[in-house]
């Protein structure tokens, strides 16, 4: 084991420990001490990643951890979507009575995203999943409106109620080979009984849809991106996803042929997919639509899965998915966060006309979404689509085209009134967005672009 070898993760966690002490002595009017010093965290995060990023895998406490192309994907993308969101808090909760703590549990959240993202031990993976959940909680309710309040119970709930589940399915495959370590059940789950294996299986994935976002974990979802603030909204919509689905990716690699374990997983993809298309559909507040949008995007996500080991492309396509979604997703957010009065899709009427820039970035995300040329998540469900494809999951491969036309539809829902001219009546309307906030989305959205443009020198170093 190489020295330090977890380095962006002490660094995220010994951050939020800094930044809540330090907040808890710094006048008000000066937190966005606190702020600069997670930003430089998180810069400190990535700059780590990058640097163990190259070499040979790597291990750390005897095998529990691992740091491949996976985790070093995973390492950047989530201080990068933590990052981003750091930018949007800093127009939207400057100088408030919780900054200090918004500050502090976002870097205890990544890190656990971080954990879960490298884990090869069940008892690591069930770690990183309360270390990344239980600030989700606090970050959802700290509002303190009824609808935040409502939020994040409904989101604690689910998220106890699917941790016991996660928890249930450990110890049933503890219980049948008497090991947590990923090596070691991958030689011993075969020989087990098929229907024991099977239901841990189920109950260890259907632990992990919770952090995803996913069916049938996903009830939460919706209803945190609408009731919380743009900050946590952006982030619990963006960051936790990447953990949670590297680390469906690593069980995928132990579970046995004696389960057939990737029709679960399809499963739980069409269905998400699917699901998540038609109820954002009849959504009118923007981000409840894209919390909805959100639980489709995962069903899209979960596709390479599906195929692992039975396509060379399954790995780089969830990696480079999963590096597109975090830019887009955060563009949108950013957006709405941007416009904080604006909680109908009829009151953005008029924004390109007011805020070229802004309703150019809206656009670029919403598309984006749908996966339309030439942007990164374009690439992400044409390559997704091919690994289902190679691997024999051709029905998969239709699936995600026609969802992806279905989503055309209520995205255009936003994007029309965006480019329409305002009505007499809404004349007096104005934009005035929060500047940070409105950086963050032309620029995120722009990365996005470049990233999908980019796609062909990027993708060796994926795969």
């Amino acid at each position: 084991m190489r020295p330090l070898v977890m380095v962006p993760e002490l660094l995220l966690f010994g951050g939020g420990l800094a930044v809540l002490s330090i907040g808890s002595f710094v006048p008000r009017q000066r937190q966005w001490w606190t702020g600069g010093l997670a930003a430089a965290v998180l810069v400190a995060a990535i700059a780590a990643a990058a640097v163990e990023a190259v070499g040979p895998r790597r291990t750390a406490f005897e095998g529990t951890f691992c740091v491949d192309t996976p985790t070093g994907v995973a390492r950047i993308l989530a201080a990068a979507g933590a990052l981003f969101t750091m930018a949007v808090a800093v127009g939207e909760i400057r100088s408030s009575a919780r900054e200090s703590e918004t500050y502090a549990l976002v870097l205890f959240s990544t890190a656990g995203v971080l954990v879960m993202a490298g884990a090869t031990d069940l008892l690591v993976l069930a770690t990183g999943y309360l270390l990344t959940s239980i600030p989700l909680y606090g970050l959802i309710g700290l509002p303190r409106t009824a609808t935040a309040a409502e939020a994040a119970m409904k989101a604690y709930l689910m998220g106890a109620l699917f941790g016991i589940v996660l928890l249930l399915g450990i110890s049933v495959l503890y219980g049948v080979t008497g090991a947590t370590g990923y090596d070691e059940l991958a030689g011993r789950l075969g020989a087990a009984p098929a229907a024991v294996v099977a239901a841990g299986i189920v109950a260890v994935l259907a632990g992990l849809m919770f952090e995803a976002g996913s069916v049938p974990a996903h009830f939460w979802v919706p209803d945190s991106a609408e009731g919380a603030n743009g900050t946590a909204a952006m982030f619990l919509t963006t960051v936790p996803k990447i953990g949670a689905l590297i680390a469906v990716y690593r069980l995928a690699t132990v579970f046995p042929t004696t389960v057939h374990w990737p029709l679960l997983v399809a499963l739980f993809a069409v269905t998400s997919m699917t699901l998540g298309n038609l109820a954002a559909y009849w959504q009118h507040d923007p981000r409840r639509l894209l919390g909805w949008s959100t639980v489709s995007q995962v069903g899209f996500l979960l596709v390479p899965i599906t195929v692992i080991g039975r396509s060379d492309l399954a790995v780089p396509s969830l990696l480079f998915y999963l590096g597109g979604y975090t830019l887009t997703n955060s563009a949108a957010f950013a957006v709405t966060t941007a416009l904080p009065g604006k909680r109908e899709l009829s009151s953005y009427r008029g924004l390109a006309r007011a805020r070229p820039w802004l309703a150019a970035a809206l656009i670029v995300a919403l598309l984006g979404l749908v996966g339309t040329p030439p942007t990164a998540v374009f690439v992400g469900k044409l390559t997704t689509a091919t690994a289902a494809w190679d691997g024999g999951q051709a029905w998969l491969a239709v699936a995600v085209f026609a969802n992806s036309l279905i989503s055309l539809f209520y995205y255009l829902r936003w994007i029309i009134p965006s480019i329409q001219q305002r009505a007499e009546d809404s004349a007096g309307q104005t934009f005035s967005p929060n500047r940070w906030s409105a950086v963050t989305a032309v620029m995120t959205a722009a990365l996005s672009v470049l990233v999908g443009i980019f796609a062909g020198a990027i993708w060796p170093l994926l795969a």
